[in-house]
């Protein structure tokens, strides 16, 4: 099959991830309209593990059927990257809307894990630190220990979605479908993994590069389509959480891959050192966004601000693909 067919089956498997992810932020937004869990916990946890579910079957795709953990650092950190733009498109469009919605603060914790998180990759790649303990790199046990904790925080969250239930369906038919959903989701992210392999011989790309670009962006549709259909619904609180909860179950992603990679440690990679450069400095702008938020968000001017730094993050996202 020729390189163009390859860019339309690319195109298709998109389309469908696209749609189904739609389908689960319909379901999430109807559950935290008739649950009693937190919003935070529910967009942080159970939508972004969900919408993850992408990178984690590319991830282990790329380990075990493509023995390319390159492609796996590219498409950890560079759809961490991608959902902050995610979110940083949100800010800048519906700037107003943010600084007057209700955001947990648990937020701006799980952003500051995963700033932890973008530093602690620094040493790795740029400095070559990592110790290992009986194949297991220091960064993977650090990584499920910080996730854990972002859980904690989330779960005692206390911002909720005031906007009233609506819906007929019934929270049984809701979670039904919402696994359906999920599952179709799996299955066509699976074929993105190997569809991508082709473009990135096709193009003469390396697997960092092809793994941040096509696999990153490709993987994070759902946290797109999904975080937008959440904030047109004025759900930011969940926005929010999909977009950095994503993020911290990403690393979890990392984790596995470096425990199934028998071959070493896929921390120590050269290709990375871009991503995590600009990825640290837009996770900075989001943790700063968030701090403001947290403090006052309803003062004259701060959604002009939520504009600049959600401006900054794209940024970061442009520097790295012109740099890569």
């Amino acid at each position: 099959m020729g390189l163009a067919m390859w860019c339309v089956l690319y195109v298709i498997l998109a389309s469908m991830v696209v749609f189904f992810s739609i389908k689960l932020a319909d379901y999430v937004d109807l559950i935290d309209k008739k649950s009693n869990l937190s919003g935070a916990f529910i967009g942080g946890v159970i939508l972004a593990a969900v919408t993850s579910l992408p990178e984690l079957f590319t991830s282990i795709s790329s380990v075990l059927m493509l023995n390319k953990p390159d492609m796996v650092m590219g498409n950890i950190l560079g759809s961490n990257l991608f959902n902050e733009c995610i979110l940083a498109i949100i800010l800048v469009i519906m700037g107003k809307g943010f600084a007057n919605a209700k955001v947990g603060g648990s937020h701006l914790k799980t952003t500051l894990f995963t700033l932890f998180l973008f530093v602690a990759m620094f040493f790795a790649t740029y400095l070559g630190f990592d110790k290992s303990f009986f194949n297991i790199s220091v960064y993977s046990v650090l990584i499920i220990g910080t996730y854990a904790l972002s859980i904690k925080f989330m779960a005692t969250d206390n911002a909720e979605n005031d906007e009233e239930d609506t819906s007929s369906l019934t929270m049984k038919q809701i979670v039904i479908r919402f696994i359906i959903m999920a599952l179709l989701l799996v299955v066509s992210s699976v074929f993105v993994t190997l569809v991508t392999d082709k473009l990135a011989e096709g193009f003469n790309m390396g697997a960092t590069v092809a793994g941040a670009l096509f696999l990153g962006i490709a993987t994070s549709l759902p946290e797109l389509t999904s975080s937008f259909t959440l904030a047109r619904k004025g759900n930011f609180n969940a926005t929010v959480g999909n977009v950095m909860g994503s993020g911290m179950f990403n690393f979890c992603i990392l984790a596995l891959g470096d425990l199934m990679y028998r071959g070493g440690s896929i921390y120590n990679s050269d290709g990375s050192k871009m991503l995590v450069l600009f990825g640290t400095i837009a996770t900075l702008l989001v943790t700063v966004t968030l701090a403001v938020k947290k403090t006052d968000s309803k003062k004259g001017g701060v959604s002009l601000l939520y504009r600049a730094l959600g401006l900054g993050v794209l940024a970061c996202y442009g520097l790295f693909i012109t740099l890569s």
